[in-house]
């Protein structure tokens, strides 16, 4: 293995990999959080994709990978093939409840933490994924393979600019070296960034055990280094349930009203910090339907579109029972939860549906329209994201229906776009809206550009051919999802003939 990244000279190396400085705070737990272990060498990695974006927020200049040798040197890092000075690569052990049955132990198997990096904004937590087998991989082989780590990388940065709290994905390195999944792929890392990596299922995995002091040195942890303005109050402990119950809320909230389906909301899956964590099988809504299951391996749609805010309270009342030493009796723990989380998603998802509606006041009756919104998009089969972006450009008096036809050709009956357009001019009128600053508003959540299936899979299939450039215009495309954009305007296409077969599943 290489010799470390360190501030030293480094004549093949990049300066601001060498700038680079940890602060392992998750190392400082005790020994039995986790396993330290190096990442699995990666044979003759190559760069597939950066954001600019996420670089900028460890420091990293993108430019400099311009040069060949730094190109090369930055691949051999995030790769897993060169450790940076400072870093102390890990696998971080936690159980959970998979598709609603307890798993028992599960933890990092396929991927190594190296660290907190030191920025001017906080510490961003650096993981590989993909890099290799570690104690928790239980016979798996510790790799992600193209596919997925594409998948991973888009997506965890189109949610960023969708406003989405969520992980977020600095780079994907490739490689030649064989996968085998359903058929032979090539492996893939995907460097993943975040305040932290904890999960409900790091609490489940000891409270499981009845090993009430590792769950209070964790909640200890999540409250020194994250939330501590939660150490002043009366019960720190119940207040940090009901904070990740609040931010839970709110991160489903804005799921359902972006149309966004994780598809595997496992315990061992949900952020402690209320960030969407661990892209699989997930989906951008399309052709309207509440009931749509995203992931071809979820047979009994347990985590289907409209079972996303139940299924998150479910599992928060999973994790209550993981905190059970340090909140008290579950009914109290019950009450936190159901106060904070039902409080944060309904009020949170209103106001969101609110702004996407145009909305610039809250009316008596708003509910209920929004209700017969959503029974109108499902009887219509309705683009989720098309219908709202062709709204966004519509006046609020009635003029004609030419003028309204990018909204009224979209419905199967006409008629009953109509009505319901009539329907959402008298709610406009309520406040005297006024048509300049309502659109602009709107056009500025309703998204243009989403990552749809078909996009990330035009992306792959390039890839696999060794040719990035797709990967690099999805990505430049979802990072002004509600730009115009005209360079890109076949990216806001219905998927195409071709597409409409297309499944993930959890090996995606």
């Amino acid at each position: 293995m290489s010799e470390p990244v360190s501030g030293g000279a480094a004549p093949d190396n990049s300066s601001t990999l060498n700038a680079l400085s940890f602060d392992n705070s998750f190392a400082r737990l005790p020994p039995a959080f986790y396993t330290k272990l190096a990442p699995a060498p990666l044979p003759d990695p190559y760069l597939v994709g950066i954001s600019a974006d996420a670089a900028a927020l460890l420091g990293i200049d993108v430019h400099e990978l311009d040069d060949t040798a730094r190109r090369n040197a930055f691949a051999e890092c995030f790769s897993g093939n060169r450790p940076f000075a400072g870093s102390e690569s890990l696998a971080a052990v936690y159980s959970g409840h998979q598709f609603g049955v307890w798993a028992g132990q599960l933890g990092d198997g396929r991927a190594h933490l190296l660290g907190g990096v030191r920025t001017r904004d906080g510490i961003w937590e650096m993981q590989l994924k993909g890099a290799g087998q570690t104690p928790y991989s239980r016979f798996a082989d510790g790799r992600a393979v193209l596919r997925s780590s594409i998948r991973e990388f888009l997506c965890s940065e189109a949610m960023d600019t969708l406003g989405v709290p969520t992980t977020r994905a600095l780079c994907v390195i490739g490689s030649n070296e064989p996968v085998r999944r359903e058929t032979l792929e090539t492996a893939a890392v995907v460097t993943r960034l975040a305040p932290s990596f904890v999960r409900f299922g790091s609490f489940e995995h000891w409270g499981a055990q009845g090993r009430d002091d590792e769950v209070r040195v964790l909640a200890d942890y999540v409250i020194d280094n994250f939330r501590p303005q939660l150490r002043d109050a009366d019960k720190p402990y119940e207040a940090l349930l009901a904070d990740v119950a609040q931010r839970t809320g709110i991160m489903i909230a804005h799921w359902q009203a972006v149309g966004f389906m994780h598809g595997v909301m496992n315990t061992d899956n949900m952020s402690i910090l209320g960030l969407t964590l661990d892209y699989g099988p997930f989906g951008f809504m399309e052709a309207f339907d509440a009931g749509h299951i995203c992931n071809h391996s979820d047979t009994q749609g347990r985590y289907a579109f409209h079972a996303q805010p139940r299924i998150a309270h479910w599992n928060l009342l999973a994790l209550t029972h993981a905190l059970r030493s340090l909140v008290g009796p579950l009914e109290n723990a019950r009450s936190i939860i159901d106060e904070a989380y039902i409080a944060a998603f309904e009020s949170s998802f209103m106001q969101l549906m609110r702004d996407k509606l145009g909305f610039a006041t809250e009316q008596p009756g708003d509910e209920t329209f929004m209700g017969e919104t959503f029974d109108l998009l499902q009887a219509q089969h309705l683009d989720y994201t098309s219908f709202f972006r062709a709204l966004s450009h519509l006046t609020a008096a009635a003029s004609t229906p030419a003028a309204d036809a990018g909204l009224r050709d979209q419905f199967l009956d006409r008629e009953k776009g109509d009505a319901w357009l009539q329907q959402w001019r008298a709610r406009l009128a309520l406040e005297n809206s006024e048509d300049a600053s309502r659109q602009h508003r709107m056009l500025a959540i309703n998204p243009k550009y989403i990552l749809r299936n078909w996009l990330a899979e035009s992306a792959i299939r390039k890839a696999r051919e060794g040719d990035f450039s797709e990967v690099a215009k999805v990505l430049d495309c979802l990072r002004k999802p509600f730009d115009e954009q005209p360079y890109f305007e076949h990216y806001a296409a219905l998927p195409p003939d071709w597409a409409a077969d297309l499944e993930v599943s959890c090996s995606s």
